[in-house]
Formats: C-alpha cells, sequence, structure tokens
C-alpha cells in the first residue's frame, strides 16, 4: 500500500473503509538468522536497513510490549548534527543525511520539521568555543551560523535580552536542524521493515539468552525460545539489564531525562533553542505542547 494525496482522497470518497493495518502481527518462528531486541526507533530502524540496505532475510524484531512504547516515544525528537569532534560530527551529519530524505524513502510522513536549532551562549569564552564548534561543524558540511546579540533579537524577539540572570550575546544556528515525530519515526520504520519481509513481534519479552562457549544460540522470551545465531540488543535505557542476561557488563550508567510539555499553544518557538548556561532546551510540536 503506498500513500499518496489522491489515496487519502479517494479513501474519503470511499468512508475510509480501504486502509489496511500498516504491518503484520505474526507469531515467532522457531529460528531466525537475525534477532533485534527492541521495537523502538533503533530496533526497527536496524531491521529495516539491515533488509533493505544490505539485502539479508530472516530477520525479527521482539518487543516486550507494543513497538514504540519505549524511549523512542518519550523522547524530545531533537535532530541535529551540529557537534565539533571529528569523531562524532560525520556520524551525526551522515544521519542528519538520512532524516532528510527519510520520509520520501518510507513513504511515510515522519513529520520531519527543519526549522533550525539555535544554542544559546552568555559569555565571551562561550561564545568563542561556539564559533570553534562552527568552524568544525562547516568543514563536515553541515552548515553552521554564528548569531550576533542583535541578530539573535531580530530572529527570536521574546527572549529576555534586558535584565537575565545569565545576559544573551549570541547563539549558534544550524538551520538545517530542527524534530521529528517519534510516532511516526517508530511507525514508518515498521511499515518498512514489514515490507521487506521483516517479523514484528510484539508482545514478547526477552527472559534470557542461550550461550554455547560463549556464542549466543537463541533467546528465551515469554513466547518461547527463538533460535538465532546473531542477536541485537537496541533497548536504550534498559541494556544494562537486558546485556546481564547474557553474561555481559556494559560500562553504561542509566539516568533519566526529564521532559516536561505543555498545553497546546499557538505557534510561538520558530525551531529549537537551548540555554547555554544550563541542559536546558526547548522546542514547539505540531500540536502546540512547548
Amino acid at each position: 500500500m503506498k500513500f499518496s494525496g489522491f489515496r487519502v482522497f479517494a479513501e474519503a470518497l470511499k468512508g475510509h473503509t480501504g486502509w489496511r493495518p500498516l504491518w503484520r502481527n505474526p507469531d515467532p518462528k522457531p529460528s531466525y538468522d537475525y534477532l533485534i531486541v527492541g521495537g523502538g526507533g533503533h530496533g526497527l530502524a536496524t531491521a529495516y536497513y539491515l533488509a533493505k540496505t544490505f539485502g539479508r532475510s530472516r530477520i525479527a524484531v521482539l518487543e516486550k510490549g507494543w513497538l514504540g512504547s519505549g524511549n523512542v516515544g518519550r523522547n524530545t525528537t531533537i535532530i541535529r548534527s551540529n557537534y565539533l569532534l571529528a569523531g562524532n560530527e560525520p556520524f551525526y551529519e551522515f544521519s542528519m543525511k538520512l532524516w532528510e530524505g527519510l520520509e520520501q524513502e518510507l513513504n511515510f510522513n515522519a513529520m520531519v520539521s527543519q526549522r533550525g536549532i539555535i544554542n544559546l551562549f552568555h559569555t565571551d569564552a562561550q561564545r568563542d568555543a561556539f564559533r570553534r564548534r562552527g568552524n568544525a561543524m562547516m568543514l563536515a558540511g553541515a552548515g553552521a551560523r554564528l548569531l550576533g546579540r542583535e541578530e539573535l533579537r531580530a530572529m527570536v524577539p521574546f527572549l529576555n535580552y534586558d535584565n537575565a540572570r545569565f545576559p544573551i550575546k549570541g547563539g549558534l544556528m544550524q538551520a538545517r536542524a530542527g524534530t521529528a515525530r517519534h510516532d511516526g519515526v517508530a511507525w514508518g520504520y515498521a511499515r518498512g521493515g514489514d515490507s521487506h519481509g521483516v517479523d514484528l513481534i510484539q508482545n514478547c519479552e526477552v527472559t534470557g539468552f542461550r550461550l554455547d562457549r560463549g556464542k549466543v544460540r537463541g533467546v528465551e522470551t515469554s513466547r518461547g525460545y527463538i533460535a538465532a545465531d546473531k542477536v541485537g540488543v537496541a533497548v536504550a535505557g534498559s541494556s544494562s539489564r537486558v546485556m546481564a542476561m547474557a553474561g555481559m557488563r556494559l560500562p553504561i550508567e542509566s539516568h533519566v531525562l526529564q521532559a516536561f510539555v505543555t498545553e497546546g499553544l499557538k505557534p510561538t518557538i520558530p525551531g529549537v533553542i537551548t540555554f547555554g548556561a544550563g541542559h536546558f532546551y526547548i522546542s514547539q510540536s505540531d500540536k502546540g505542547g512547548l
């Protein structure tokens, strides 16, 4: 099923009776070549690219709840490639380019909105650091623009420029950055993976791993044992706990990052704005929530 404006119009005339489920809901098979634990953004994307880009088959995604019910449904949806270090910037810029073509590739509205991100700076030293970061971004082809105080005021006049505790001196802007709709991302990758033969198995919690002389042979789940010689784990904050079942201790701690969301408001924030004196940032969703 391919989405298009014509299809939406035709379904409206028929009372929307012709829509089909976006993906199958199969029972797990006894074995697969590849198992991906975690039905969020990373797990679904991994399965999709394994099938589409690398031509692999017999792939399944195991999700203990429903697809997109974990971290991907609770994040702040920001997409960006405004990094400094050579080990970071090319990776995120590659991802940024994937975002820019994602909706066309998946034929699904992920609500990608490239309205830009502005990192505020409050001291001369911070301005110099952001200038250095901006230069690194431009060398990597990501694009950057250093904004002075008055230039910034013309773009976002509602900030407190007169008596803020940390005076606003300007900002570093990446115009290509923005936000995406987390549910749309998960559903788009799920639909894309399913169309390439990936089994999306929901309500299937992994409870253990079967190992043979240090090599994985399969996973124990709430729906029975599933054999596989290659298992990927993409479970965000539960990574340490899940991998501990395989006898691996990951050097990772999980910390809660809280997001406060307002009721829907009229359009106020043009993109993403970050507070340079602390790790806070704000954006506005298409529903109007800040």
